[in-house]
């Protein structure tokens, strides 16, 4: 009887869902995705991303009828809701200009899932998968598309700061764009990044997870917000909305020294836009 074998290097849990891809010359016209927590909560974000993109000299589009991504559906375990959220707005994309989605979650379920609700339809299938393909997060497209130059943008005039970044968990592990942010932030002359001990970890925002369980929520974020806080930062800077929402307002309630901004609005202001 043979030994059993020793087992291998363990795989990382949340291996990364992207693969490598080929990134096209810079555009002259993109669409915006804003996304719903964008729309209705964090409207400065939106308006940001497209001032940063339309500085570049793109032309943004807005397709009006866009709502949510269908993420809180999918999650859920619906996906019929989540593909009939996705199939009303496969058509709102019609043009081959790239979509910039200011969220790394939302850009991850288009990019992603979009496909998988529709890979047994032969009409909306290949329409999701070719829409998929033009789904870029913003951080990832303003580095590896645009190949923004900050240094050249900086303000001279801003104070210093020092920052801790978070990077959603679908931004790092469904889009791989954590170093996309990380790229951006250390490029601002005057702006200093610290890693905190949790960096890596989920804030506990999750969509409905936080609906569903407050209580292992509530002590996901408290420990984000006390590892953040220990570093000394001025503020937290996230790609995502929804980890801001979630991460700002605990520090507010608990009265934690932890200002937050979406990475559109910390660019934006940090190279001579609006305070």
């Amino acid at each position: 009887m043979q030994p059993d074998p020793q087992p291998g290097p363990r795989q990382p849990s949340h291996a990364p869902r992207h693969a490598p891809r080929q990134y096209p010359p810079a555009p002259l016209q993109v669409y915006l995705f804003a996304t719903c927590l964008v729309d209705l909560f964090v409207p400065q974000a939106g308006l940001d991303a497209v001032r940063l993109l339309e500085r570049e000299g793109l032309l943004v589009h807005y397709p009006r009828g866009q709502s949510c991504c269908g993420q809180p559906a999918y999650s859920s375990g619906n996906p019929e809701q989540a593909r009939a959220v996705a199939r009303a707005q496969l058509d709102l994309f019609a043009q081959p200009w790239p979509v910039i989605v200011p969220s790394g979650s939302c850009a991850g379920m288009m990019r992603h899932h979009w496909p998988q609700l529709f890979q047994d339809d032969p009409v909306a299938g290949p329409k999701a998968l070719e829409l998929a393909e033009r789904v870029y997060e913003l951080s990832e497209f303003l580095v590896c598309v645009l190949k923004l130059d900050l240094a050249g943008l900086a303000d001279p005039g801003q104070a210093e700061e020092n920052v801790v970044l978070h990077t959603s968990c679908g931004a790092r592990r469904e889009m791989g764009t954590r170093l996309h942010g990380v790229a951006l932030v250390d490029a601002l002359p005057g702006v200093t990044r610290i890693e905190h001990q949790r960096e890596s970890e989920c804030c506990g925002f999750g969509g409905t997870f936080s609906l569903k369980h407050p209580d292992i929520s509530g002590a996901m974020v408290s420990d984000k917000i006390a590892s953040a806080c220990a570093t000394g930062c001025d503020r937290l800077v996230s790609a995502d909305c929804g980890c801001l929402l979630n991460i700002g307002h605990a520090a507010q309630h608990q009265g934690a020294p932890l200002p937050v901004e979406h990475l559109a609005s910390f660019l934006w202001r940090r190279t001579g836009g609006a305070a």
